[in-house]
């Protein structure tokens, strides 16, 4: 229990940190900072599977699967993976709430900032209720893992649908029989009064929407997850790093979104491989440097044939002088 105190501790301290000292003054955020800031969540998140080595080579935490050190370090690490690659989507999504209520950038990390306070909580509910169905009913592994491979076919032979627009949500309209909605824009804050009468802003519009989305994509990621460890602690741990990351993650990523159009397609292998490992788990288990190797290699190529197809697609373009 103290682990898991200090854990939580640990990132409320750095969330504190963040909001109070690092962006106390709204800015934009740089790709180069948020460059920077990219580089550093993922190594601490790799540096992280050293501190898993040590707690559970101390026994320093419960250890429901009689995982050994080395065996905990690499499902962390691969948990981390899937996180990280299945918030491609997520970010995407994010992009376009933000374009759709227009915020500008430099009031975007606020929003991201509780975004992700609310994707704790709601992750760890998941999480937490994820984790008890697993182990109380062995049947369920074949629920989660059919409904990975769902998705990944549903990605994989999707047509061209009209394309997701926030202000037609649901989440939207809820919200305006709340509350009216005001098109101020130059406020850091979710609320305004105006008149004598409270107004959310355009920021908690986003906020709320961007949360509901979270819990969407969490439906996915959450039984990916699972599908590699039931520890609760590895799989909290490894989406709690995942979730801090995302946000300049976004920032590096937001422009460059275009430039990775076939790291969809790691998405759905990376999907349908964890779905079909939940399905045989009762027949057969994939050593973990199986899982970790698939996922790294999917990821890679995703990024180096999107990569090699946007420079392709640049070099085919005419210039000026050939105009």
């Amino acid at each position: 229990m103290m682990v898991w105190i200090s854990f939580i501790i640990c990132v409320f301290i750095f969330l504190a940190l963040d909001l109070g000292v690092f962006n106390k003054t709204p800015h934009t955020i740089s790709s180069k900072e948020a460059g920077i800031w990219t580089a550093i969540w993922v190594s601490l998140s790799f540096a992280f599977s050293g501190v898993i080595y040590w707690l559970y080579q101390s026994n320093l935490i419960e250890n429901p699967d009689k995982l050994r050190p080395a065996e905990a370090s690499i499902k962390f690490i691969t948990g981390y993976l899937i996180e990280l690659s299945l918030s491609a989507d997520n970010i995407f999504v994010i992009a376009i709430i933000f374009t759709s209520f227009k915020i500008a950038q430099k009031f975007q990390h606020r929003v991201l900032f509780w975004g992700i306070i609310g994707a704790i909580i709601f992750r760890g509910l998941m999480i937490f209720f994820g984790v008890v169905l697993i182990r109380k009913f062995d049947w369920i592994t074949y629920v989660f893992g059919s409904f990975l491979v769902f998705t990944a076919m549903k990605m994989l032979f999707k047509k061209d649908e009209e394309e997701f627009n926030p202000k037609q949500s649901a989440i939207y309209k809820i919200i305006g029989k709340i509350i009216p909605i005001s098109q101020h824009r130059d406020s850091e804050h979710f609320i305004i009064k105006e008149n004598n009468r409270n107004y959310a802003t355009p920021l908690l519009v986003a906020l709320l929407v961007i949360e509901v989305m979270d819990v969407v994509f969490a439906m996915d990621s959450v039984p990916a997850i699972l599908a590699i460890t039931s520890d609760p602690f590895l799989v909290f741990s490894s989406n709690i790093f995942a979730i801090l990351g995302l946000r300049s993650m976004y920032f590096f990523l937001a422009n460059m979104l275009q430039k990775f159009s076939y790291l969809e397609y790691s998405l759905i292998a990376i999907l349908t491989f964890v779905g079909l490992k939940m399905l045989l788990i009762h027949f057969y288990k994939f050593p973990e440097w199986v899982s970790l190797s698939f996922i790294a290699v999917s990821l890679i190529t995703g990024i180096v044939v999107s990569l090699k197809m946007a420079e392709k697609a640049n070099n085919k373009k005419p210039s000026r002088d050939e105009e």
